[in-house]
């Protein structure tokens, strides 16, 4: 299996949700599935390897907005074809820097005229 997460998620035909994770991620941080999945679609959505907690699978930490505007992280693996979030929650100051920043950076990559 391929360790290219983005080709991995271009493959992944939904999400997989159960009581064992639905409810977690809702009652932990009051954040909805469906606003986790909304983040996947987001520009930037920024992925890396989540190794220290990789032992029994494969994990990716990401970050990503909702349609709310919400900033999440997430952490994911992926079962077969479907992608499984395993937590989320708000990003923090730092992580919300390096989001907006990498934001900023594809915005005038886009358009190198344009100054945001």
């Amino acid at each position: 299996m391929s360790d290219d997460i983005h080709k991995l998620l271009a493959l992944a035909n939904g999400f997989e949700w159960d009581a064992g994770n639905a409810p977690k991620v809702v009652d932990r941080h009051d954040i909805e599935p469906g606003e986790c999945e909304q983040a996947f679609f987001s520009e930037p959505f920024l992925i890396d390897a989540d190794e220290k907690h990789s032992q029994q699978e494969r994990r990716w930490r990401a970050l990503g907005t909702t349609l709310a505007a919400r900033y999440l992280y997430l952490v994911f693996t992926l079962r077969g074809s479907r992608i499984r979030v395993v937590a989320a929650r708000e990003m923090n100051r730092k992580e919300r820097r390096a989001y907006d920043q990498a934001k900023k950076k594809a915005r005038t990559q886009k358009n190198p005229d344009v100054h945001v």
